[in-house]
């Protein structure tokens, strides 16, 4: 049996970076096992797999080459702008079943999808030592930005790590102690970011490092940009509507925006959005 996989870029920039995601429909027959090769051949940090639901629009899953995530977010605009590019849909609000719970999708009528993701649960925190070790910037460096080092998860659970201006690109993973780090507290990957001035139209610009799920580093990540998010709603005055950069320490820039909406105090909802576009197809045998 040969499956046909779109090929995506998502959170692209006028058609340009992004982050490449995998898209298989018609996937009902699939199983885990299939998905897993699949996944696995494309080579990508996720392939989407969606399938027909008896309440949601649609059924969606999600592959790394190592195993399923309960959510991935640049997968998920790959899925709505393929299928409202091929008119498979068109502009308008869905529905998708995921392992993270029924979220809702509007693809508006300029392409761009907005993704709902899970409300924010806090899950942990850190001291800048603990993780000074893991990103081999010094603790007091990372002290400067007197902001908390949390794991948020609004769908997988990430380390949201500050570090001040000029410091985020000269980070040089370790793939094996980042691994390590997040096998020991159940972590999906470490999401690091440095706020913007005032004048710039980017809230921050971030990194994202996942080695345990065999991600070295990837260039935009959606689920990532909505618990970066919530935390800044948190912790800074910085309104509720961010534009985050990612990507460009790996000369593939990724623009992803976000939005939280609050009721005193208590965030309500969690959205992520950007455009995507297709790069190709490919056939792979199983």
């Amino acid at each position: 049996m040969n499956i046909d996989v779109a090929l995506v870029n998502s959170f692209t920039v006028n058609g340009e970076g992004g982050n490449p995601a995998g898209v298989v429909f018609n996937a009902d027959r699939l199983s885990d096992a299939q998905k897993l090769t699949i996944a696995q051949a494309v080579g990508y940090s996720e392939t989407a797999f969606v399938s027909d639901d008896d309440t949601a629009d649609f059924e969606v899953s999600f592959f790394t080459t190592t195993g399923e995530v309960d959510f991935c977010g640049h997968a998920t605009l790959a899925v709505f702008s393929t299928m409202y590019q091929k008119e498979m849909v068109t502009a308008g609000s869905y529905v998708q079943r995921t392992k993270a719970g029924m979220l809702s999708v509007l693809i508006e009528s300029d392409g761009k999808v907005v993704m709902e993701q899970q409300l924010p649960q806090k899950i942990d925190c850190f001291s800048y030592q603990d993780i000074s070790n893991i990103i081999g910037i010094e603790r007091d460096i990372l002290a400067s930005t007197k902001l908390p080092i949390e794991v948020i998860s609004t769908g997988l659970p990430d380390v949201i790590i500050p570090v001040p201006s000029g410091y985020l690109d000269a980070i040089e993973p370790d793939d094996k102690l980042i691994a390590d780090f997040c096998r020991q507290h159940n972590l999906v990957g470490l999401h690091v970011f440095e706020l913007c001035g005032s004048q710039s139209k980017l809230t921050a610009s971030c990194r994202n490092f996942a080695p345990l799920f065999g991600i070295s580093e990837e260039s935009a990540t959606g689920s990532s940009s909505g618990a970066l998010a919530c935390y800044l709603t948190e912790h800074l005055a910085l309104g509720c509507d961010y534009v985050f950069e990612q990507g460009r320490a790996m000369n593939c820039r990724s623009i992803i925006t976000a939005s939280v909406k609050s009721d005193d105090s208590t965030i309500t909802h969690v959205k992520v959005g950007g455009f995507a576009t297709s790069i190709g197809t490919v056939v792979i045998p199983i």
